[in-house]
C-alpha cells in the first residue's frame, strides 16, 4: 500500500497565536525586542559607551542596561522616545484597524 503524503496544516503563525489568545502579548513583546535591538545598533554605530550614554541621559548604567535588554517590557514609551532622540532617533507608534 503506498504511503501518502501528510496534510499540511495551512495556519500561519499569527492564526496560532490568535487561536491560543497571546497575540497582543506576542506583538507587544516583538515590537520592544526589536526597539531594544535598533536602538542597541544605533548606540554601537555611533560608538557610544553605554556609560557615557547612561550619564548623559541622566540615568545609572544599570538602568540603562534594564531600558535596553530585549526581555524588559516594562519600559514606558517615554523613556524609549527619550533614549531614540538622544541617538538622533524617533518612535513612531501607529494605531491601525484589528
Amino acid at each position: 500500500m503506498a504511503k501518502t503524503k501528510p496534510e499540511r496544516h495551512k495556519e500561519s503563525l499569527e492564526d496560532f497565536f490568535e487561536a491560543e489568545g497571546i497575540r497582543d502579548e506576542v506583538y507587544g513583546e516583538a515590537i520592544k525586542r526589536v526597539l531594544a535591538w535598533k536602538l542597541e545598533e544605533t548606540r554601537k554605530q555611533r560608538k557610544l559607551s553605554k556609560t557615557c550614554l547612561a550619564r548623559d541621559l541622566g540615568t545609572s548604567r544599570s538602568q540603562l542596561d534594564r531600558i535596553l535588554h530585549p526581555d524588559n517590557l516594562s519600559v514606558s514609551i517615554d523613556t524609549l522616545q527619550r533614549v531614540a532622540h538622544y541617538l538622533g532617533k524617533r518612535v513612531v507608534i501607529d494605531l491601525v484597524d484589528a
